[in-house]
């Protein structure tokens, strides 16, 4: 039903370049292509526990406070990611697939030691998420060839040493129209916002109150549907980070680490789920965009460990 309401939207515009509605801006709108089949990783690589039958073992149940050893070795695992995240931007053209992209990121990943932490995660088939334009998260790479003015979510999670890294950020291909290069700034600011207010003894909820503050003041709105998480050896696990207001009960403390990563959106919240079992695009076919940090609780604030190498 949902690949058919992507069809109706497609062929009603198909005398257009572009989907074009006055409050949204110029952009195309995104249907799903052709997948080609998983990429390999080389046996010497560390694997997680989920990567041969696609199903990971349960999380902590608590939120984990972790040693020096433990943020020493999630440090370093999201140093990678966060690394690889900035070489991916540097490659982005026109004309690229989203394809090539998981392809040549998947060869940056096992280059490195690291195993790609979305490859097989509950059989996501890819090692990169890649949302746009009107994806709001979880795109699959396919054949589709990226256009002049898309905006591209590249969401790269590595797992190095036992431990994941996990960030992502929204990148501007070609010549983005002024709407969407707007919400990409404003999704930007709302992930800073989200980050600064976080130290030990603030409720996880202020960070959610922030960020949707901070969204509405610059005219979007945050896409509930996504929410952030407590990261290391596990993929995913407490806490819940919220990006808008919420009664969540629990207090940061020092060592915990956790995403954030904001979704805001130009329309609806609302959100449909693709036959496929991971797109999410959204119901009027406006944009979203996203950008996520792992960050650790320290005794006197926060720290941002997905921060790029500085050249």
């Amino acid at each position: 039903m949902i690949r058919s309401l992507i069809k109706n939207i497609s062929r009603n515009y198909a005398f257009a370049q572009f989907f074009q509605k006055p409050d949204f801006g110029k952009y195309s709108i995104v249907m799903p292509g052709q997948v080609s089949p998983m990429r390999s990783v080389p046996e010497h690589i560390e694997k997680p526990d989920y990567y041969k039958t696609g199903e990971p073992k349960p999380a902590t149940r608590d939120i984990e406070i972790k040693n020096s050893k433990q943020i020493q070795l999630l440090k370093d695992s999201c140093k990678l990611a966060a690394n690889i995240l900035e070489e991916s931007g540097k490659i982005l053209k026109v004309g690229m697939t989203t394809d090539e992209l998981d392809n040549i990121i998947h060869q940056m990943i096992v280059k490195r030691g690291a195993y790609p932490s979305p490859l097989n995660y509950h059989h996501f088939p890819k090692s990169v998420c890649t949302s746009i334009n009107n994806v709001a998260c979880h795109g699959i790479p396919d054949d589709r060839k990226l256009q002049d003015g898309d905006i591209i979510n590249v969401d790269i999670t590595v797992f190095l040493n036992g431990y994941h890294g996990d960030c992502s950020k929204t990148y501007l291909v070609g010549n983005v129209d002024q709407k969407g290069r707007e919400l990409v700034k404003a999704t930007e600011n709302c992930l800073k916002a989200g980050i600064n207010v976080c130290k030990p003894g603030v409720d996880f909820c202020k960070i959610g109150e922030v960020i949707e503050k901070r969204a509405h003041e610059q005219g979007f709105g945050v896409v509930p549907a996504f929410c952030g998480h407590g990261i290391g050896s596990y993929f995913h696990g407490p806490p819940e980070i919220i990006h808008m207001e919420n009664a969540y009960p629990y207090q940061m403390e020092p060592g915990m680490t956790f995403t954030i990563e904001p979704v805001l959106g130009q329309g609806s919240r609302d959100v449909e789920l693709l036959e496929d079992g991971w797109t999410c695009i959204t119901t009027d076919g406006s944009r979203t965009a996203q950008f996520e940090h792992t960050v650790l609780i320290t005794d006197n604030g926060v720290e941002i460990l997905t921060l790029p190498d500085e050249k």
